[in-house]
């Protein structure tokens, strides 16, 4: 497969800190990959770098063949590039519809056109029914599946998620696995995540890399990587592959 993604030696400092140090991975055209590590490892900073909420210090990034380092986020999303946040910050007083509705316009000149497309979208991720609630009135889980549908509303060929199953139940991230998987599977999307939910990385991701104090220890098939002394000893534990 042909590298949608190429992140080449990219590191990033603020002030005395190294955040990222010389990180290089490739994801394919396709595919899922999976980024993992403890927390302040440097993975959302990675985020950040990719979709161009911080210039990287050092290294390059190319997004399909051209290099988009440094380029402002409207640029990089404009491009292909969705990505999630962490925390999920929908406009609250705006209903569940016009929330995707606004990632729906970037690409589309006509409201009906986007709210069409936001339809659709909200089909996806289960929630056409509650298409006229505010977003305020959404429980977690729904909320976390909002932030999804306003990033797949931008027309993304690649999908940053930031974290989406944290917090859930299990049933909860197995339906978010399944929807992941099926926009996978049929529309040919590429999807980057950072996961700290094990059973959903090891059930969404043909690849892994692990990051620890801002380097990557490993990168790998999900079955190698988990066996990894490194992996297991700075953030799976011993009982993970018990």
């Amino acid at each position: 497969m042909n590298a949608l993604l190429s992140v080449d030696g990219v590191s990033k400092r603020f002030r005395g800190l190294v955040a990222v140090d010389r990180v290089s991975f490739e994801v394919p055209e396709g595919g899922i990959f999976a980024v993992i590590g403890p927390n302040g490892a440097g993975k959302t900073t990675l985020f950040n770098m990719v979709s161009g909420v911080f210039p990287p210090d050092a290294g390059t990034i190319a997004f399909a063949g051209e290099r988009i380092d440094g380029l402002p986020p409207d640029r990089i999303c404009r491009r292909g590039v969705g990505r999630t946040f962490q925390i999920v910050r929908p406009f609250p007083a705006l209903s569940v519809e016009d929330n995707v509705i606004v990632g729906a316009l970037l690409h589309r000149r006509h409201v009906s056109d986007a709210r069409s497309h936001a339809h659709e979208v909200l089909r996806r991720l289960d929630l056409h029914d509650k298409r006229s609630q505010r977003a305020s009135s959404l429980t977690l889980p729904d909320r976390k599946r909002l932030e999804v549908a306003r990033a797949l509303a931008t027309d993304p060929k690649l999908l940053l998620l930031d974290e989406v199953m944290a917090g859930l139940r299990p049933t909860e991230t197995d339906r978010i696995v399944a929807i992941l998987k099926g926009l996978n599977r049929e529309t040919g999307l590429t999807i980057l995540l950072i996961e700290h939910v094990m059973r959903a990385v090891m059930a969404l991701a043909s690849h892994i890399l692990v990051l620890h104090h801002g380097a990557a220890i490993a990168e790998g098939l999900p079955e190698q990587v988990m066996r990894e002394r490194a992996v297991i000893d700075s953030y799976l534990g011993v009982e993970a592959i018990a």
